[in-house]
């Protein structure tokens, strides 16, 4: 640290935290361990940032929401460890409504990602260069949303899922597919991720049999439900599909009628 650098006194700053010129950090911000800070950041009050980060120049962490609600009630920033955030990057903080906006541990936000107030992003979450989150919005563990991505306010994106760069994401993204088109309908799951993550040839294969008969056979949501309940035995994967889609609140995004790749 050095005179080029505006520090708060009531700022928490870890061990071995390294924060380069021109960067200012204001009051009621927390930092921790070994986390590196480029150079023309700014923290705002309630940011909560974990251990072994990094953020690069020009991001600017838990600004007050661009929500005109907003009241200036108390809310927080809140990032978790080992958490990559790149050049111009915005993540606002919360509002009443939950009270904090959320980036979980072992992510990477590229280039000019916004995360708007009451935002709830997951771990080992890929947010690509300009993806754009709306309030209110929840992304699961394991998610991937291509460059330039769009996100309507509560939508939820469930885990493992890949989503196309420059979508426009209207509807809920359930867990374990891949997602393109315009509108965003499904286009197969994502079985090179769910190898990746050591998922069994027997559960890609089931996961990929049950979005069929969701997707792919024309079904409407609640026949297709019935169906997987009916045709497939239970197991974690089928209940979490399954419940995923039930308690949709906006609504499960298009089928495709191609086979998946």
């Amino acid at each position: 640290m050095n005179n080029l650098v505006s520090i708060h006194p009531g700022a928490k700053i870890g061990k071995n935290v390294v924060i380069d010129p021109f960067t200012m950090i204001h009051d009621d911000v927390e930092i921790g361990d070994d986390t590196w800070i480029g150079s023309n950041v700014t923290i705002f009050p309630g940011a909560r940032i974990g251990k072994n980060c990094k953020i690069f120049p020009g991001a600017v962490i838990s600004a007050v929401p661009q929500d005109l609600k907003f009241a200036g009630e108390k809310t927080t920033a809140e990032i978790g460890d080992n958490t990559v955030i790149r050049e111009f990057v915005t993540i606002n903080r919360g509002t009443k409504a939950l009270g904090k906006t959320v980036v979980g541990s072992d992510n990477l936000l590229m280039a000019y990602v916004h995360v708007a107030h009451d935002s709830v992003v997951g771990n080992h979450c890929i947010l690509a260069n300009a993806v754009t989150l709306a309030g209110h919005i929840t992304i699961d563990d394991y998610a991937i949303i291509g460059g330039l991505s769009a996100i309507h306010q509560f939508v939820h994106i469930g885990s493992h899922v890949m989503i196309s760069g420059g979508s426009l994401v209207r509807k809920d993204v359930p867990p374990y597919v891949k997602a393109a088109h315009e509108p965003l309908s499904y286009v197969g799951i994502n079985s090179v991720g769910l190898r990746r993550r050591s998922f069994t040839n027997e559960q890609i294969t089931e996961i990929q049999n049950i979005y069929r008969t969701i997707f792919v056979k024309g079904y409407s949501n609640s026949h297709a439900l019935q169906e997987v309940e009916s045709e497939f035995a239970p197991s974690p994967d089928r209940e979490h599909i399954l419940n995923f889609i039930r308690n949709s609140t906006r609504g499960i995004m298009k089928g495709y009628s191609h086979d998946e790749d």
